[in-house]
């Protein structure tokens, strides 16, 4: 069922509730009234030249006139809040909201005041290192680890083959193979047999070995299984790093 105005476009229930209300437009006479509190000697003169410096882009109306949104208005406020506060020219300020406009933080008055890259944050696709020491690991079996993640026998051979199962000295599968097999299953689903994952094995090779040496060197404190453990965190966090970027190209 349709809702609509008459000789309009019908609308239905879904699309009302979706829709994304248009944003206010404000006259220059409205963005003096909310500026003026704080900046009493803010003048429509002063805002056009703001404009004409690029500081603010109010959007021209059929008939010529500027309307500004809130977002235009937040944008004033921290021009002039830049120039009265910290004295800084029209160049800083640009430079600080093309900061803002490309995701970073306005620290408000702390330090210079400029705008901060965000901090890196935790990723939890990314095992922290307390997670990689001392952990209780499982033991399965062939069939079990098989039965547990859904591999067939054929794919658990070629696993092993290419070296991306490696049983202990009782022939058992711990928590990383489970893993390994479970990863395997899934991509094998995408097309990706297990002869296409060598690669991983290779860099995971790689990765170890330059971890035990930077272990050899001595560097850091505390006991080798924790320097480890955040050494091969931070690999695996580089590593999901890199993937995203080279996806999201």
């Amino acid at each position: 069922m349709t809702a609509g105005t008459a000789g309009g476009p019908s609308t239905t229930a879904g699309e009302v509730e979706t829709a994304l209300p248009a944003p206010r437009r404000l006259t220059i006479g409205k963005v003096l009234a909310a500026l003026s509190g704080d900046f009493p000697d803010v003048t429509a003169s002063k805002i056009r030249f703001l404009e004409s410096e690029g500081l603010v882009l109010p959007h021209r109306t059929a008939s010529g006139y500027r309307t500004y949104t809130d977002d235009d208005v937040r944008r004033l406020r921290y021009v002039l809040s830049a120039q009265r506060d910290r004295y800084w020219p029209l160049k800083v300020i640009r430079e600080a909201l093309d900061a803002l406009d490309r995701g970073l933080s306005d620290p408000g008055h702390d330090h210079d005041g400029r705008p901060r890259p965000p901090a890196p944050e935790p990723d939890p696709d990314v095992p922290a290192p307390e997670a990689l020491v001392g952990r209780r690991d499982v033991s399965l079996t062939g069939p079990e680890l098989r039965e547990a993640t859904g591999i067939d026998r054929d794919t658990m051979n070629a696993l092993e083959t290419y070296g991306l199962l490696q049983p202990d000295a009782n022939g058992r599968f711990g928590h990383e193979s489970l893993a390994v097999a479970a990863a395997a299953h899934t991509l094998a689903a995408h097309g990706l047999e297990a002869r296409h994952l060598r690669p991983f094995r290779t860099a995971a090779d790689r990765e170890i070995g330059l971890v035990e040496q930077v272990l050899a060197t001595r560097r850091g404190s505390g006991p080798r299984e924790e320097r480890a453990a955040e050494i091969a965190s931070a690999c695996i966090a580089l590593h999901v790093a890199l993937v995203r970027a080279g996806l999201a190209r």
